[in-house]
């Protein structure tokens, strides 16, 4: 948490650690505040004592949303269902990044590949890009194979064009050391 921030001295961390945390009932003293009831209406401007009271009289707390707004806004709810409410929201918004980012496949393929597994290959790669990854196609040389280069960039023609027309290729095919790749995604 820190780490994101240059922090000099131990007084400065405990500074930005308790800024940084939620308010809660007595914590919290503004002139003014907008307050939001439990069940999201918005109750309007007002001190935050009679907040606080509003909140006493409902039997739950008073919690601080948005400190940097002007007047600073402070909802009324019960404070555990807003952590849990919080808690939700953070793990949805995980795993929509999660979901978002597309992972890179990768497929080796020897240059003496039969037919029939070069399909099972092929099959296999458009599942990854059907699912919204990027598959690295990398075409394998071994001992004296490197001396038919060209072998090499037809068969990655050929697992190309077996993937069909929706497909756009990121990358020219490049040579690393004793694999020949290129990396494909899906339109």
């Amino acid at each position: 948490m820190y780490n994101d921030l240059q922090v000099n001295s131990r007084e400065e961390r405990t500074t930005i650690k308790n800024n940084s945390r939620t308010r809660l009932n007595g914590e919290i003293r503004y002139p003014e505040v907008r307050v939001i009831g439990s069940d999201g209406s918005k109750l309007g401007i007002m001190s935050s004592r009679e907040a606080q009271l509003l909140a006493n009289q409902q039997g739950v707390d008073l919690v601080e949303i948005a400190a940097n707004a002007n007047p600073p806004v402070v909802k009324i709810i019960d404070w555990g269902k807003f952590q849990y409410q919080k808690m939700k929201e953070e793990a949805k918004n995980r795993k929509k990044a999660r979901e978002k980012q597309s992972e890179l496949k990768q497929m080796k393929i020897g240059l003496k590949i039969s037919d029939n597994d070069l399909n099972i290959k092929v099959r296999k790669m458009r599942a990854f890009l059907d699912d919204g990854d990027r598959v690295k196609i990398m075409i394998v040389f071994r001992g004296r194979e490197m001396t038919h280069k060209e072998l090499g960039s037809e068969l990655l023609n050929k697992v190309t064009g077996l993937l069909g027309d929706d497909i756009v290729i990121e990358s020219k095919a490049q040579l690393n050391g004793r694999n020949l790749s290129v990396q494909v995604r899906k339109k």
